[in-house]
């Protein structure tokens, strides 16, 4: 067990055996031998190994693994393997830890994913997207305001999401499942509008599963799915107005900002709907690309989305005597005397006066 938690840590942390050996002060050999079960870790060699991997000692010894299932990568035909173990790796340490909290918690707060029964048995057009995804925000009684926290909002209804520094610049998101559990995972360090067409992407393949037709493109329906859910088509109707042949920057700049799609998200709802010709966004693509806003959109990036809530079932099991203040700053991934700082609201800023 002990060997498999080293390889997991080691591939999340992106190390080779070689750079772990030399970080923790001992071979290449006993890495792998530690990783195989031929050999165990002395107590010594333990605490070295955590340093090296920047996981607590109790991390060796956690009851729960957890195996991805189904599990999917966007734009990952050219991302290394190395990448991709270090990912995942990264991904299943985080479940783990989100599991054994939610064993602790068996009465918490989370409910189990299911879709509603309202939506369309099938999709034969990608323009029948609109109305699922109407259907959808109508049945989780979302209105048709913008979603001020996406994250938020999929793990009330059952969707695990988490953010990770192990992301690639190929990589586009992951999406997989853990015991029928789905799971999204978007890039911590990605600008916010980017993290939320993501997890509106990854919710449109759970959507639109056994739905499409045959001659559908399931990566075209769920990047639709992801517009049409954020930005609802008779909302953008209403900004938009229903015929242009041009869009302010400025104009689509505000428009990120209300509703967290970014400015070519929006150029392309405009396309979709019918409001925008196929021609006008062709230029207007290209003044993006001429400009370099295909790569970079000017303005201020969209506020990055911050999940809260493995960090506050953490302090509910703490608060209910569940685990101890040591357990809390291993789930937590910090040095104890860090997290008691944390705990006592010493990092808190003081109040205007």
């Amino acid at each position: 067990m002990i060997g498999d938690r080293i390889k997991q840590a080691r591939k999340a942390a992106g190390l080779s055996l070689r750079a772990l050996a030399d970080g923790a002060g001992v071979t290449a050999m006993a890495i792998s031998k530690y990783e195989t079960g031929k050999s165990t870790p002395s107590s010594r060699v333990l605490i070295s190994l955590s340093k090296a991997l920047a996981v607590r000692t109790e991390y060796f010894f956690r009851p729960v693994k957890v195996a991805l299932q189904e599990l999917k990568h966007r734009k990952h035909s050219q991302l290394p393997k190395k990448a991709l173990e270090q990912i995942e790796g990264d991904v299943k340490e985080q479940l783990e830890r989100f599991i054994e909290l939610e064993q602790l918690l068996p009465n918490g707060p989370l409910q189990a994913f299911k879709l509603p029964g309202e939506l369309p048995e099938s999709i034969t057009t990608l323009d029948d997207i609109e109305g699922l995804a109407r259907q959808l925000r109508k049945s989780w009684e979302l209105g048709v305001d913008p979603i001020p926290v996406l994250t938020d909002m999929l793990e009330e209804r059952g969707i695990k999401v988490f953010q990770s520094q192990a992301i690639n610049e190929r990589f586009d998101g992951m999406a997989a499942t853990v015991g029928g559990i789905p799971v999204i995972v978007v890039g911590r360090g990605w600008p916010g509008d980017r993290q939320r067409f993501t997890l509106a992407h990854e919710l449109g393949h759970l959507a639109l599963k056994d739905r499409l037709a045959p001659n559908l493109d399931e990566e075209a329906a769920a990047n639709r799915f992801a517009g049409a859910f954020l930005a609802p088509a008779d909302e953008v109707r209403k900004e938009l107005g229903a015929n242009r042949s041009w869009l302010e920057p400025r104009e689509l700049e505000v428009l990120k900002k209300t509703y967290g799609l970014s400015m070519q998200g929006w150029m392309h709802r405009a396309k979709d709907l019918g409001i925008l010709p196929d021609t006008h966004y062709i230029e207007m693509r290209k003044f993006f690309s001429a400009r370099g806003w295909n790569r970079k959109e000017p303005g201020d990036q969209y506020s990055p989305e911050r999940p809260q809530l493995f960090d506050q079932l953490v302090y509910r099991a703490l608060a209910q005597d569940l685990i101890s203040e040591s357990k809390a700053a291993e789930l937590l991934r910090m040095p104890l005397l860090e997290f008691q700082k944390k705990r006592s609201m010493q990092d808190a800023r003081a109040p205007a006066r």
